[in-house]
């Protein structure tokens, strides 16, 4: 009777074995899958976009096309869109995810813009049909995975900003219309400033700040509904950091094709108000913000300490770059 207890140990022992290798490479490859699924997508060329087109675009030909090409970027890039994945490795992924939410913030704003400034001549004026539908479509949650799937919706979305788009190709549609005005360029400007404000505060955020409660500054009949201390203490928490960074370089990732775009399709009243150069230092200091991470984590460090801080250096270029919009909102409102 002993003499199969040694056989069937050897057995179970090496039926263990293949099952350890086996647990190893499955975590070597989503190990894999995970780094190749973390690449960032590749920007759009806004110039060659206009150089495609047969003759002169019309205007508003490139900014339309751009937003639906950085939306379709999110959903067709190395992994495809990974933030409603229920599945390893993606469900365990949180820095590309973040990277999406950045950039779906900047479509939606965008498109918010499109649907009830740029392409109407008036508040009263009809609102455009496709991209009433579109605006909806890409606020759908970005983690919906069913009934309706996020990417699904977002796919809507770029076929109807194509709509649009091509209805504004057409010499003889005359009612759809993308107005490049001063007044137009500021209301998303307003958007992209606020965006950026507060990605800057929470990346600011990573050390722990205490601020004076400026909320009803230079106003002495305003109230808000719960009162507030006179000193406030912002701090991101430790496990946030990360993805914070990564949202703000999504953000300012799409942000910065969104502004070449629409330097080219309102570069008459950007010269007009001479305000070209700003707007230009403008994308030049976003660009900052897409610098090559050499660091395998994004490191906190304070603020002169020994190690860098990532968020703190992402934050000062996006303040510098909201201070230049605000001063280009300003230079708009000149006449």
């Amino acid at each position: 009777m002993n003499f199969d207890t040694q056989p069937q140990t050897a057995k179970k022992r090496k039926k263990w074995t293949w099952v350890l290798a086996g647990l190893i490479a499955l975590l070597i490859l989503m190990l894999v899958f995970t780094f190749i699924w973390s690449s960032e997508p590749d920007p759009v060329d806004t110039k060659k976009l206009s150089q495609e087109f047969p003759g002169e675009p019309p205007i508003g030909y490139v900014t339309v096309e751009t937003v639906a090409q950085v939306a379709e970027s999110l959903l067709n890039k190395s992994g495809g869109y990974l933030s409603n994945d229920i599945l390893p490795p993606s469900v365990f992924m949180d820095n590309m995810p973040a990277y999406e939410f950045g950039a779906l913030v900047q479509i939606r704003d965008i498109t918010q813009v499109l649907r009830n400034d740029i392409s109407r001549s008036q508040s009263q004026s009809l609102e455009d049909e496709a991209l009433k539908f579109a605006e909806p479509a890409f606020n759908i949650h970005h983690k919906k995975w069913m009934f309706p799937r996020a990417e699904r919706e977002y796919q809507k979305g770029v076929d109807l900003l194509r709509d649009y788009r091509d209805r504004l190709t057409d010499p003889a549609d005359t009612e759809t219309q993308f107005y490049a005005r001063a007044d137009n360029l500021r209301s998303w400007l307003y958007l992209v400033s606020k965006r950026l404000g507060g990605l800057s505060q929470r990346l600011s955020a990573s050390v722990g700040r205490t601020r004076m409660n400026t909320d009803l500054a230079n106003d002495p009949s305003a109230q808000q509904s719960t009162g507030k201390g006179q000193l406030v203490t912002v701090r991101t928490p430790w496990m946030e950091i990360d993805d914070v960074f990564w949202e703000a370089r999504g953000s300012t990732w799409a942000l910065i094709q969104f502004l070449k775009a629409v330097e080219h399709d309102f570069e008459r009243v950007l010269r007009d108000k001479n305000a070209v150069a700003s707007f230009q230092q403008t994308i030049m200091e976003l660009e900052a913000t897409q610098e090559t991470v050499w660091s395998p984590m994004i490191v906190n460090g304070s603020e002169f300490g020994f190690l860098a801080n990532h968020s703190l250096v992402m934050s000062s270029y996006i303040s510098r770059a909201n201070a230049a919009i605000i001063d280009l909102i300003e230079l708009l409102k000149r006449g």
